[in-house]
C-alpha cells in the first residue's frame, strides 16, 4: 500500500487538470492545507461566530487522540449524512482490533469521488487516501482507500447499522436518510439502468430493502419497484421519477456523478 505524499498530490492535481476535470480541481486544491495542517498557527484571540461543522480542519498527521478527545467529538448534520450515504452504499464500519471499544469509518473506491469525501471527513482521519493495486479478471486495478479514526461517535453509528456483525437497515431509516445521505448513497451504489436508476442493495435483505423503498417512496415522492438478477434484489427508481429525484441531490453531488441522474 502506498500513501499519497505532497508531490503525488500535485502530480494528480496536473493530471486532473490537464484533463479539464473541473468538478476535482476545486477539492484538491485543498489537499496543500490538509498536508500542513500541523503547521497552521492557532488563533486563540478568534471570536467570530461560524456554523458548526464549516470550519473543521484536517487531523491528518496530528497523531492518537485522548480518550477524553474521543468520547467529546461529535457529527456535525453534513457530515453524518455524508457517512450514512456510505454506509448504505460501499462503505462500513467496523472494529480496528478485538480490544476495539469504538468503531472507525473505511470507504474505497476507484474514482476521483474519493478525494470528494475525504475531504469532507478529514477532521476524522488520521492518514490521507492509501492507494491499493487489486487484479480483477486478469486486469490490474487501482482504488483509494480512506480509514477514519476510531471514535466514539462512529461508534453509535454501529450500534445502528449492525447487528451481530451484519450491516442492516434501522429503523429510523426515515430520519436518516437526508438528501445529503441520499446522494451519497447514489453516488456509491447508483447505477443507470432502463432511463431509470438501480441502486445496488445486494448485501441487504428484503425487509431491510423494503425500509429502504418506503422512505423513497412516501419522503421523496419517487415510484420504485424492486428488480430481481441472478438471485440480487436492487431498488430501481423509474426514469418518471429521475427529474424529481435530481434537484434534491443534485447540490450535493461531484460532478463526474450527474451522469446517474441524467444531468
Amino acid at each position: 500500500m502506498i500513501k499519497f505524499d505532497l508531490i503525488q498530490i500535485s502530480t494528480i492535481y496536473s493530471f486532473l487538470c490537464y484533463f479539464n476535470y473541473c468538478s476535482v480541481s476545486p477539492f484538491l486544491l485543498n489537499m496543500v492545507p490538509v498536508l500542513r495542517n500541523k503547521s497552521r498557527k492557532k488563533n486563540a484571540s478568534c471570536t467570530d461566530l461560524v456554523v458548526w461543522g464549516s470550519n473543521l480542519a484536517s487531523t491528518v498527521g496530528i497523531g492518537k487522540f485522548t480518550k477524553q478527545t474521543r468520547e467529546m467529538i461529535k457529527l456535525p448534520p453534513y457530515q453524518k449524512s455524508v457517512i450514512i450515504g456510505l454506509i448504505l452504499s460501499d462503505g462500513f464500519l467496523s472494529l480496528s482490533s478485538k480490544g476495539s471499544k469504538n468503531a472507525r469509518l473505511e470507504f474505497e473506491q476507484s474514482k476521483e469521488y474519493v478525494f470528494f469525501v475525504f475531504f469532507i471527513l478529514s477532521h476524522y482521519c488520521n492518514s490521507l487516501p492509501v492507494l491499493k493495486k487489486g487484479i480483477r479478471k486478469e486486469n490490474v486495478n487501482y482504488s483509494l482507500k480512506i480509514v477514519t479514526r476510531s471514535i466514539l461517535c462512529f461508534t453509535e453509528l454501529y450500534s445502528l447499522f449492525y447487528l451481530n456483525k451484519v450491516k442492516i437497515i434501522p429503523d429510523n431509516i426515515y430520519d436518516l436518510l437526508t438528501p445529503v445521505a441520499l446522494a451519497h448513497f447514489i453516488m456509491g451504489d447508483g447505477q443507470v439502468a432502463s432511463n431509470g436508476l438501480r441502486i445496488c442493495t445486494d448485501a441487504y435483505s428484503s425487509s431491510d430493502i423494503v425500509k429502504l423503498i418506503n422512505v423513497l417512496m412516501i419522503k421523496y415522492r419517487l415510484v420504485c419497484t424492486i428488480h430481481v438478477l441472478d438471485d440480487r434484489q436492487r431498488i430501481y427508481i423509474s426514469a418518471k421519477s429521475i427529474n424529481l429525484l435530481a434537484p434534491i441531490i443534485k447540490p450535493y453531488m461531484i460532478k463526474s456523478m450527474y451522469y446517474k441522474i441524467k444531468s
